[in-house]
C-alpha cells in the first residue's frame, strides 16, 4: 500500500439550504490549490449534507408531546430536542440516566436519533440526519464524476458512541462509489490459516481517518483520502448494519 495522507478543505463558508454542496466543494478546493485526482475519495461530515438538505429545524418551532416534557423535566434536558429524537426515530433502544439511544428510521443505532444543535446557529436550532444518507452520497457522487470526468467515492460521516467503548468515533452513515467491506475470507494468512469471518468495514475507518484530520472545530466539513487502494462498487452504509437474525444483542 501507498502512503495514506488525509487533506482536509477548508474554506467552505455557512452551508444554506439549497445550496450546491459540489460546487461548494469545488470552490473551496480552487482556494486552496487543491485537485481532486483519480483515486481520490471524500469524506463529508453530515452536517453540510443536512443543511444543503434543508434538514434544519428552529427549536421555537418544536411543540413537545407529554412524554418528552416528562421525560425533559426528569433529566434536565430540553423538551424540544427530546420531541426531535423521538419523532426521527423507529424505536426507543435504551433509555438511562438521562440518556436515550434510539434506532433511527435508517436502522442506525445513537444518541438522540443523531439530533444535533453544535455548529449550527449557537442552539436555537436543530439539524437533523440526512432522509437518506445513501442517497445524498450518491447525488455528489454523480454530480463530481459530471463535473470533473473522474469517479470519486463518497462517504458521509457522523459521530457515534460505542458499546463498550468510552468516547466517539467517526462513522459512515451514507456511502457511494466504494465496496464498504474489504472481505479476506478465504484468505490465508502468512502461516497458513484460512481466515474464515475477517471482513474490514473499510468506509468506517476511512470516516475516522477523517475525523482525525479534521477536528470538531477545525471548520473542515470534507477531507480528501489519498492513496488508499479501495474497491470501486456500489457500497452502501446500510449493508454495515447488522440484520436483526445475526445480531445476539437484539
Amino acid at each position: 500500500m501507498r502512503a495514506l495522507a488525509a487533506i482536509p478543505v477548508r474554506s467552505f463558508g455557512e452551508i444554506r439550504p439549497g445550496d450546491s454542496l459540489a460546487d461548494r466543494l469545488l470552490s473551496a478546493l480552487r482556494k486552496q490549490r487543491l485537485r481532486l485526482r483519480r483515486g481520490d475519495l471524500l469524506v463529508v461530515t453530515h452536517k453540510i449534507v443536512s443543511k444543503s438538505e434543508g434538514r434544519i429545524v428552529p427549536l421555537a418551532k418544536v411543540k413537545p408531546s407529554v412524554a418528552a416534557r416528562r421525560r425533559a423535566r426528569r433529566y434536565g434536558h430540553d423538551p424540544r430536542v427530546v420531541e426531535l429524537a423521538l419523532a426521527e426515530s423507529r424505536r426507543i433502544v435504551r433509555q438511562r440516566r438521562g440518556v436515550l439511544i434510539t434506532e433511527t428510521r435508517h436502522g442506525l443505532v445513537c444518541a438522540n436519533s443523531g439530533v444535533d444543535l453544535s455548529n449550527v446557529d449557537g442552539g436555537r436550532s436543530a439539524v437533523l440526519l440526512p432522509k437518506n444518507p445513501d442517497r445524498s452520497a450518491a447525488a455528489l457522487h454523480r454530480t463530481l464524476r459530471r463535473k470533473l470526468g473522474i469517479p470519486i467515492p463518497v462517504i458521509i460521516s457522523d459521530s457515534f458512541g460505542r458499546p463498550w467503548r468510552e468516547g466517539l468515533c467517526e462513522t459512515a452513515i451514507g456511502v457511494a462509489g466504494l465496496k464498504v467491506f474489504r472481505d479476506f475470507r478465504g484468505r490465508r494468512d502468512p502461516y497458513g490459516y484460512k481466515l474464515r469471518v475477517t471482513r474490514e468495514a473499510v468506509a468506517d475507518e476511512l470516516a475516522s481517518m477523517a475525523g482525525l484530520a479534521c477536528p470538531k472545530l477545525s471548520r473542515s466539513p470534507v477531507c480528501i483520502i489519498r492513496g488508499f487502494p479501495f474497491a470501486p462498487g456500489r457500497g452502501r452504509a446500510r449493508d454495515l448494519l447488522r440484520q436483526k437474525r445475526l445480531d445476539l444483542f437484539r
